[in-house]
């Protein structure tokens, strides 16, 4: 939201490193055109939904990258799985109602929920899986981005959009996305009839991708680590569940930290600075950081000082403390 994206300049932010897009589908006003977007049957309505939810997106966008004025702002698209913006099987009532609203039977609606459940949905159908199977809803969220930063620079400011794509996990799926992103940019900068600056890169949050950064970053601009994801998937650990045995792994000394608070340098750590090594072989202008809890930590920030990390990227209260890490780290280093 534009008034965080405010406090975090306040508090001495350079940039936003993760503008999370699916919060904004989840307000009640708009809520109702995602799921009519994931339950029409007729292509129009759906297209109807997606155009709505466009155009929302603008103003979000608008906010956001005028308030971070010339300074970069990474955009990621549509990350949770899609049975999240639906009711769950057991509330009855609020399937009635939904079903109601647009015109469809209670069963009709129960099969699409069911068809959208997930047995693990955190390795499931979420991320960049979703751009390559609904393509419709990535181009929504690309052309919302690139009208707002037009829009913007026809009144004198300097939008800089940066478009993340999540969960990547081989080259292909991110050179599909790049080019749909290039397209789409191409088309709108032609139709407001003004040029923006902007990149296209990825969150790096799948053990494979870390593996295989050279080839990622040929087709990837800038690389953000999403150290909670790439934490859960390195340890095989689940975020929501660990708390039932984490404290006892610290007391019995197996693990020195919660890899969750802190961040495992041994592990997830040495894929941090191999991807990043790799990367920069392959793009030697790769623009590399972290994102999420990890980058508001103390002894996190200076390990991502040690591998050569460009930023840092936490929520905006944290922010000082990151700052002061970071100085820290380049103080010890010597610069």
């Amino acid at each position: 939201k534009p008034d965080q994206a405010q406090i975090a300049l306040a508090f001495g932010a350079e940039g936003i490193g993760l503008c999370r897009t699916e919060h904004m589908f989840f307000a009640e006003d708009r809520l109702p055109h995602m799921q009519k977007a994931l339950i029409a049957k007729d292509p129009s309505e759906r297209i109807e939904a997606l155009k709505k939810l466009s155009e929302m997106q603008v103003a979000d966008f608008e906010g956001i990258l005028e308030v971070m004025d010339g300074k970069p702002v990474i955009i990621r698209l549509l990350d949770p799985p899609l049975h999240e913006f639906l009711p769950k099987p057991e509330e009855e009532e609020k399937i009635r109602e939904i079903a109601a609203e647009f015109g469809v039977s209670p069963e009709e609606l129960k099969a699409r929920i069911e068809a959208l459940r997930e047995m693990n949905p955190m390795l499931g159908h979420r991320g960049v899986r979703l751009g390559i199977t609904h393509p419709d809803i990535y181009e929504m969220q690309t052309e919302a981005i690139f009208r707002a930063a037009c829009r913007l620079k026809k009144r004198g400011k300097d939008p800089y959009p940066k478009v993340m794509i999540p969960l990547v996990a081989h080259v292909n799926e991110m050179r599909e996305m790049r080019q749909m992103v290039d397209r789409v940019a191409k088309r709108v900068m032609e139709e407001e009839g003004i040029e923006v600056r902007y990149q296209v890169g990825t969150m790096i949050e799948v053990p494979r991708a870390a593996l295989t950064a050279d080839e990622v970053a040929k087709e990837a601009q800038f690389f953000s680590f999403g150290t909670n994801d790439l934490t859960q998937m390195t340890f095989g650990f689940s975020r929501d569940d660990v708390a039932k045995f984490i404290g006892e792994y610290i007391a019995k000394k197996i693990l020195p930290d919660d890899p969750f608070a802190t961040l495992d340098t041994r592990g997830v750590g040495e894929l941090v600075r191999t991807a990043t090594e790799r990367g920069r072989k392959a793009r030697p202008d790769l623009e590399v950081g972290i994102c999420g809890e990890h980058g508001g930590e103390s002894r996190s920030v200076h390990f991502c000082h040690e591998v050569g990390l460009d930023y840092v990227s936490c929520s905006p209260y944290r922010l000082p403390v990151a700052r002061l890490a970071a100085a820290q780290a380049a103080l010890k280093a010597g610069k």
